[in-house]
């Protein structure tokens, strides 16, 4: 058996609900400077601090970021602190991915895309699930 990937990166605007989301074939530095330039471009007037874990593709030397995004690294083994992990458990509890099989890997990313294109107009959803008080 083969495994495939995908991978989704999305961020969120806590005190908003706006968010923006890119699915991805790969999880690296140069996806991730995919992203970053996407999330500049769609928010091109905010001014914009991304929190993040401690992955490679996160502190990468080769990470490209833009003027308007700073990155704020939070602690190692602290997954609860990032208000976008909160999003993929609403994803796999609400979308249809808990317990559930997919025939192909295209299959998942169609039922992803769905997911994530719904959550972009649930702003006041992702407010309350990702609005914690030290933000």
């Amino acid at each position: 058996m083969v495994r495939e990937y995908i991978y989704a990166y999305t961020t969120v605007c806590p005190e908003t609900g706006e968010n923006y989301s890119i699915i991805s074939p790969v999880n690296n530095t140069e996806a991730m400077n995919v992203f970053l330039t996407e999330v500049s471009s769609a928010f091109q007037n905010y001014r914009i601090i991304m929190c993040l874990d401690g992955a490679g593709w996160h502190t990468s030397h080769n990470l490209k970021l833009p003027q308007n995004i700073q990155l704020l690294k939070l602690p190692p083994y602290s997954p609860e602190l990032n208000p976008t992990e909160h999003i993929w458990d609403y994803i796999r509890e609400q979308k249809q991915f808990n317990n559930y099989t997919f025939k192909t890997l295209d299959d998942v990313e169609d039922n992803l895309a769905k997911a994530l294109n719904e959550i972009h107009s649930e702003q006041e959803i992702l407010q309350s699930l990702c609005g914690f008080n030290w933000l």
